[in-house]
This record gives structure tokens, C-alpha cells and sequence, in this order.
């Protein structure tokens, strides 16, 4: 005989046997009982949390000849022929491989023959995103008003897709994610029943990667007993099967960053490469560690059930959050999760993680904002122990190179009084874009009477505030009255007149500036 797989063995028979979706069980159950059955109703929600397992046992149900507390007996002659799937009254329709007109135009027909037997004749239509929209057009009106003794689930994972005039016609019920609790009660019943030994600690495990899907958890158990068949279940086994990391690992991995210790890095990331791990699964862990230890590190209250680690663990993620700030735990999140979504479709994927660990190590290499906080942060640390930051040969060799100018005389009063009846040929000098920022430039005073000039703020300011554009003005202005000028650059304040903030040096000189225009 053929071996079945757990999630199809042990599917439930009873509403009594579902578990994480008991507000949608009694739902159904109080409405058999109390018989208000709808003609319609959309199950959705992420895969494995039981659309299509409730949606059997609502029909079977419905059909039930002898139904206890709303649920079906198991024994009649209805039940036994849908469990066995030769029932003519539930149809079961993927429509992923059948999502054209033609498709529902045969439901459609078939919809006004009565059952042979049974009271409800039950379309469960899997997957019903997939129809074409002339598909959901032809479906609309039967289901709409279909006849007293026709039932329809739809079942989908992608509600967003369906058109909201299916959406209207039908009852909506939404599949909750199972909670890890549930999921490891679960299997750990299943396997008592299967008589293998499990530790509770890789079943806990196990329904922490199953994210929520009861039918993703039984796989997993599955293949873990496959692996280690006829030998007891342990943690150690389970990390094996699914190519994961002890978190342990993300420990030492995590000080090593703290320290910037580069190489060591790069060897524990050797040592997880030729023990055979699953890299992506790897940087999943280590943003679901990162992010346990951001919990730890900013709540009070007891979140053992949030974050759902044994004591140990717990103790020593608090230990470690003792030692790190929120803000790089923060920061080292975004960038592993990023890194989660490009090393899915990566085909070097260890390569990508030994440059996020590099960049983790050396915050200088990033320019976004919490890395540059990280930087200011590891100054700061250096000043209080007294290393001292000596600046760059290249910029010590640049300022030399500009010390070696000629000494010009500073400029006066007079030479600015120079400078303002001359502005239009100096402007007329410049190139785009510089020309036409200094073209509706204003002049006035700055400090120890230097040349200001005001602009508008946004790009007029943010590009004269450049030192390199800042540093062509001055030449320009040396060049015509052979002296040497400092000029300072100032933005207009909003909401404010020029001559309510400056000195308007056109006004004081008695003399208008007109700026030719470029031929």
C-alpha cells in the first residue's frame, strides 16, 4: 500500500478536529443548526490554514443524513461517499487549470439539475482568483440567484484579485495565520499517534518555520521523519533537514560585527557554507534573531510568548541587548532584511552575504542616514578613549596646494563698493547654471564687510553653498579687480522681504544693476 503524507492522513473529519479558525467553525456549525445557509461564501486567507478542509466538512455537513451539534456523523451514506470523493453533489474545481468562460458555462448548466441525492449540491471553486474576467462576468448571475439547493465556496489566497461585484454576493470568512502553540500541540499529537519521539523543542521549531500553515508544518514534520526514520526526533536533527542555524551562531556573529572583526566573519559564514546550510533560510533567522532582540531590548513587560525562545535563550538575548543600542539593532535589521530579498533570486548568494557583513563591519562604506549616526557614534567612542582622528594625506596635501597662492590684499569697503557697480560684467562672465542663479542673486554686507550674496532658497542656494561653486565666484571677482574676496552666501528667509533682512548694497551706491542677457 501507498504511504499517504501527514497533512493527508490526518485531515480533519469533524469541525471538531480544525484548529486555529474556531471563529469561523462556529460560524458555520450555528448557522447549519439553525438553518441559515447562505448560497454563497469566500474562504481567504494564506495557504494551509484549512480553506479547503472546512470547506469539505461544510459540505459534507449540509448533505449529513444524521448531523451531531453541526457537524457531520461520519457513518451515513452521504458522508461516506464524499469522504471517499465519488459524491455527485460536491464538485471541486481548480481554477487555475480551469479559468475560461468555457469552464463556468458548464457549471452554469449543470447548476439547474437537482441532486440525485442529498439535499445541497456544493461547488467548491479552488484558487478562484485565477478566472479570466469573463469567467467571474458568466459567473456573476448564478451566483447571484442560484437555485435553493446550490452552494458555492470559493476558496483564494489573493483576495485583492477578486472583483468586488463577486465580492458583494458572497459571505466573507478570513483564515487566520496559526498560532506556533497550536501548530506544536498539533503535531505533537500527530505524532504520539505516529509513535515517534519528537522533542518539544524541534516541534517548536518546526511550526515557527511553517509561518502559520498547519499543512506547511506537517510537511516539514514529514520530511524530518523521513530523514531520521525509526531514531528520535531531536533539535540538532531538525536544524539538519532544514538546512537552518543554531541560534547560538547569530550570537558569536553578532559580537564579531560589534568588534569589526571582518575575518572572523567571514569564517563562521565558511563554517554555516560546509555544514550545508540553506543561505537563505540562514538570513532569515538572522533577521527574526535581530528582531527577538530589538523586542528584548525596548519592552518592560514579560514577552516570552511574543517571542517565543526557551529561557535560556531569552536570558542571553537579554545579556546581548544589554551591549547593543536600538538603533544599530535597527539598522542591522533593514539591512538583513533587504538582503532576505535579494539572496532569493541571487546565484551568489554567499558572495551577497560577505558584502553585507563587510558593510555591517565598516559603517564608513554606507552614506544612509543610520549609518552615518553609527559612524558619529564609533568617533565618539574613539574620542573617549583617546584615539585621535589625523586628517587624510590627500586632503593635507590639497591644502598645501592651495597655501602656495600668491598673497593678494583683502578686500574694503571700496572694493566691494567696486565689485556691486560691476556685477553685470562679472555675471556676464559666468556659465550656465552659475549665470543664471547670479542673475537674480541680491548683494549686500556680510561680517567684517564682506560680500553677501542672498539667492533664493533651493537650487539657487543649495548650489552656490557648494565650496567648489562657491570658490569660482570669488575667482571671477579677483580676476576683474585683482584683489583677493571672500564671499559668503546667505538664502532669502521665507515670508520676508530682501530689504527687511539685508542691506540692499544697489540702493546704498545709488546705482541699478542690469545683467545682460546672453545673445
Amino acid at each position: 500500500m501507498s504511504y499517504t503524507a501527514l497533512y493527508r492522513k490526518f485531515r480533519p473529519d469533524h469541525f471538531e478536529e480544525v484548529k486555529g479558525q474556531e471563529h469561523i467553525v462556529t460560524t458555520l456549525r450555528n448557522q447549519i443548526k439553525a438553518e441559515r445557509i447562505g448560497h454563497a461564501y469566500l474562504f481567504t486567507g494564506t495557504r494551509g490554514t484549512g480553506k479547503t478542509t472546512i470547506a469539505k466538512l461544510f459540505a459534507k455537513t449540509v448533505n449529513c443524513e444524521n448531523p451531531v451539534d453541526g457537524s457531520p456523523c461520519g457513518h451515513c451514506r452521504s458522508c461516506q461517499t464524499i469522504a471517499s470523493g465519488a459524491s455527485m453533489n460536491v464538485i471541486e474545481i481548480d481554477a487555475a487549470s480551469n479559468n475560461g468562460v468555457d469552464n463556468i458555462r458548464e457549471i452554469v448548466d449543470e447548476v439547474s439539475y437537482s441532486p440525485v441525492e442529498g439535499k445541497y449540491k456544493v461547488y467548491i471553486i479552488d484558487e478562484v482568483h485565477m478566472l479570466s474576467i469573463g469567467a467571474f462576468n458568466a459567473l456573476l448571475k448564478t451566483l447571484e440567484e442560484p437555485p435553493s439547493y446550490v452552494i458555492f465556496i470559493l476558496a483564494t489566497t489573493e483576495v485583492h484579485k477578486i472583483p468586488i461585484t463577486i465580492l458583494s454576493r458572497c459571505q466573507r470568512y478570513d483564515f487566520k495565520r496559526i498560532s506556533i502553540d497550536t501548530i506544536a500541540a498539533r503535531l505533537q499529537e500527530l505524532a504520539e499517534r505516529e509513535q515517534v519521539v519528537v522533542e518539544e523543542k524541534a516541534l517548536r521549531y518546526i511550526a515557527k518555520t511553517a509561518d502559520g500553515s498547519m499543512r506547511d508544518a506537517l510537511s516539514l514534520l514529514d520530511q524530518c521523519i523521513a530523514f531520521h526514520f525509526g531514531e528520535e526526533l531531536t533539535y540538532d536533527k531538525v536544524l539538519d533537514v532544514l538546512g537552518a542555524v543554531d541560534t547560538r551562531v547569530f550570537s558569536e556573529l553578532l559580537e564579531m560585527i560589534q568588534s569589526q572583526n571582518i575575518s572572523g566573519c567571514i569564517s563562521l559564514l565558511e563554517e554555516v557554507v560546509i555544514q550545508g546550510r540553506e543561505l537563505t533560510q540562514f538570513v532569515t533567522d538572522i533577521a527574526w534573531y535581530l528582531r527577538n532582540l530589538l523586542l528584548v531590548k525596548t519592552s518592560d513587560d514579560e514577552i516570552e510568548d511574543v517571542i517565543d525562545v526557551s529561557s535560556d535563550n531569552l536570558q542571553r538575548l537579554k545579556q546581548e541587548a544589554q551591549s547593543m543600542d536600538a538603533e544599530t539593532i535597527m539598522r542591522y535589521i533593514r539591512i538583513f532584511s533587504e538582503l532576505s530579498g535579494q539572496i532569493k533570486y541571487a546565484s551568489q548568494k554567499r558572495i551577497l552575504i560577505e558584502m553585507t557583513l563587510i558593510k555591517l563591519c565598516k559603517p564608513a562604506m554606507e552614506t544612509t542616514q543610520d549609518a552615518i549616526v553609527e559612524r558619529v557614534r564609533d568617533l565618539e567612542e574613539k574620542m573617549e578613549k583617546g584615539i585621535v582622528q589625523t586628517v587624510p594625506v590627500t586632503v593635507q596635501s590639497t591644502q598645501a596646494i592651495v597655501k602656495e597662492r600668491p598673497q593678494l590684499p583683502k578686500a574694503i569697503p571700496e572694493d566691494v563698493k567696486e565689485i556691486v557697480s560691476s556685477w553685470a560684467s562679472i555675471v556676464g562672465q559666468a556659465t550656465s547654471p552659475l549665470k543664471v542663479y547670479l542673475k537674480n542673486a541680491r548683494l549686500s554686507l556680510g561680517g567684517d564687510n564682506k560680500l553677501m550674496i542672498v539667492v533664493e532658497d533651493g537650487l539657487p542656494y543649495d548650489y552656490l553653498i557648494q565650496a567648489e561653486n562657491q570658490k569660482r565666484v570669488e575667482d571671477m571677482i579677483s580676476n576683474l579687480i585683482q584683489k583677493e574676496v571672500s564671499v559668503t552666501v546667505q538664502k532669502m528667509d521665507q515670508g520676508k522681504r530682501f530689504e527687511d533682512s539685508y542691506v540692499d548694497l544697489t540702493k546704498v551706491i545709488n546705482m541699478e544693476i542690469e545683467i545682460e542677457e546672453e545673445e
